[in-house]
């Protein structure tokens, strides 16, 4: 049998501890654990529990990535405005909202952040996040609502759906708006009128899915906006509502939610239709959502009671050092 030196034209490391970031195919010999080992990728997509929220809430706003997320807003009894950030390994507090609201659209980065709408009483308010505090914006929405779903970023976001409390259906929303930074700027309408939905990607491609077409009915539809108009896709096979969501279009991430009751159910999207894999292992709804398809988090939401569980999604594909037996 050809010995490794012969394969690869390298020796094997001999370390006291595994490398932090193992590249694929990397191979090395703890001298502590007596083991050997190589960098590989999962197969599989899973969840890790990640260390809880300072402020316990559900319906709260959620954007970023998965090592720099910022949470807003939400309810812990009373509707909260606390704002707090995640470093991809704790949460730390930062300034609040100046309008507490739960259930607002969000959009944008941890230090570039927007949040628009919400309840507290319903508004049509939008602030903007600079990574230190929060700034009214001179245009709030034009259809003040709240359980509405937002995407893109803070010059450039979307807003669409909701609801404004008059009897179903006449207080259901379908209404989309793009945001310049500045002020709002009406679209076409959603196809299905619902609240309770969740969205991703960017204003000129975006994804809507899930959300209430009337309490207690809810629904997977799954539509994708192109900058103009929404076209209907593939529904999601949980339906579901008021669910955690990231990534973009093309690659989607849908996980928990009320269906009804809470469920962990967790789905991507690979731009035509939804694959179910892995479920969170804390099922709730009313959570918050940041990151990729391949590296997402899930905070806070409700089981209820309202919860502070942080959970990190890592995708098919992502490294990890496997120990190397004889078979």
């Amino acid at each position: 049998m050809a010995d490794y030196i012969n394969i690869r034209g390298q020796n094997i490391e001999v370390v006291a501890s595994d490398p932090a970031n193992p590249t694929l195919g990397q191979i090395w010999y703890n001298s502590t654990s007596n083991t050997l080992k190589g960098g590989g990728v999962t197969t599989v997509g899973a969840w890790a529990t990640g260390n809880n929220m300072n402020t316990a809430r559900y319906n709260l706003t959620g954007v970023g990535i998965q090592t720099a997320a910022l949470a807003a807003g939400g309810e812990l009894g009373p509707d909260t405005a606390a704002t707090e950030e995640y470093d991809g390994n704790s949460w730390t507090n930062s300034n609040p909202l100046n309008t507490a609201r739960r259930n607002a659209a969000g959009a944008g980065t941890q230090t570039a952040a927007l949040a628009a709408g919400g309840a507290s009483p319903i508004t049509g308010a939008t602030e903007e996040y600079d990574g230190n505090s929060w700034t009214t914006s001179p245009g709030s929405l034009n259809t003040a609502r709240y359980v509405l779903a937002g995407t893109g970023t803070q010059t450039a976001a979307l807003a669409f759906g909701g609801y404004i409390n008059p009897p179903i259906p006449t207080g259901l929303q379908s209404a989309t708006e793009e945001y310049d930074g500045n002020s709002w700027t009406n679209s076409n309408n959603l196809n299905t009128v619902r609240y309770g939905l969740s969205g991703a990607g960017i204003q000129t491609a975006a994804l809507a899915f899930g959300g209430y077409v009337a309490t207690p009915t809810a629904t997977g539809a799954t539509e994708e906006y192109n900058g103009t108009t929404w076209t209907n896709s593939n529904s999601l096979n949980t339906v579901r509502y008021y669910s955690g969501e990231a990534g973009i279009q093309t690659a989607a991430l849908c996980f928990g939610g009320g269906a009804p009751g809470v469920t962990g159910a967790t789905e991507e999207y690979d731009g035509i239709s939804w694959t179910t894999t892995t479920s969170m292992n804390t099922a709730r709804n009313s959570l918050g959502g940041a990151g990729t398809q391949t590296a997402a988090l899930g905070f806070a939401g409700s089981i209820p009671p309202y919860v502070t569980t942080t959970e990190e999604w890592n995708g098919a594909g992502t490294p990890q050092t496997k120990t190397i037996t004889a078979s």
